[in-house]
């Protein structure tokens, strides 16, 4: 709990209420203790993380803490967040919690109304591309939701840049992509992962260029920095193998040929091959 000198410094006078107009939460909403009292030693932990991993100022510490409480579900959906509540709790002032609950409100996570005030939102509502809510989850209880969930959406995405691929004939880059075979071979020969890591990264890069479509492009590269914070494979291959090797050949050959329908399948069984995808993938969900 804040000294009056604390709170009077910080703009929040003990025991009143942070009056902005920025969704305040009516009082009839304000029914037993603070949404923060179940939640304080995972409040430190997360704190002193976000602080120890970020150069950020009060307001980028703040929107950290909160995050990573909505996405861990320590304040589940529907829950009013009270800017009076979250001021004393984290003794910070009224404009870092105005600026840090519109941060969190442009990501989709807390929504704000008149005479409603700000309430957290649901998982369908949040923008789960963003790379604060992807970190956030990465480090929570839908860790491997979210690593099924891009594995699938790369399971998408590639064999459809690899038929698009097909039907640009730019010698240049399909050149580039043979001499990435030609590397990850020499690599696997020599025992050398790392090497073979880097070449089958650009090889898939190279790939989404050639397809031509820029959104795809963008798409592409927010999944596979995704997978890498969520801590699952981004490349194709989970370890280097004659196997991988092979089916990268073939895409090779099949953008040689101008073969669509085999560059895209030859993309599909490298995936599938893939031990992130292979449970997710051939099995059509149950709904």
């Amino acid at each position: 709990m804040m000294t009056a000198a604390r709170a009077a410094e910080n703009g929040l006078a003990p025991g009143g209420l942070d009056r902005y107009s920025y969704g305040e939460t009516p009082a009839a909403d304000r029914v037993g203790p603070p949404a923060w009292d179940a939640a304080d030693t995972d409040l430190g932990r997360v704190g002193r993380r976000a602080a120890g991993s970020r150069g950020r100022g009060l307001h980028g510490q703040l929107v950290q803490q909160l995050g990573q409480m909505i996405v861990s579900g320590d304040l589940g959906a529907d829950r009013p967040l009270v800017p009076e509540e979250i001021g004393q709790r984290f003794e910070v002032s009224r404009t870092v919690v105005r600026e840090s609950l519109r941060v969190l409100e442009a990501k989709g996570l807390v929504s704000a109304r008149p005479n409603v005030g700000t309430r957290v939102r649901p998982v369908s509502d949040w923008n789960l591309l963003d790379p604060d809510i992807i970190e956030w989850r990465a480090f929570g209880p839908q860790r491997d939701d979210q690593r099924r969930e891009l594995a699938e959406l790369r399971w998408t995405i590639e064999p459809l840049a690899a038929r698009l691929a097909a039907g640009h004939g730019r010698e240049d880059v399909q050149q580039r992509l043979s001499d990435m075979v030609e590397i990850m071979g020499h690599a696997l020969a020599q025992g050398d992962a790392v090497t073979f890591s880097r070449a089958d990264t650009e090889f898939h890069s190279l790939l989404i260029q050639l397809a031509g479509n820029r959104m795809l492009e963008h798409l592409s590269g927010i999944v596979a920095a995704a997978l890498q914070v969520s801590g699952a494979p981004a490349i194709s291959c989970d370890r280097p193998g004659e196997s991988c090797l092979a089916h990268h050949a073939r895409i090779v050959e099949a953008l040689a040929a101008g073969d669509a329908p085999a560059a895209e399948a030859a993309m599909r069984q490298l995936l599938t091959v893939h031990p992130e995808v292979e449970r997710v993938v051939p099995a059509p969900r149950e709904h």
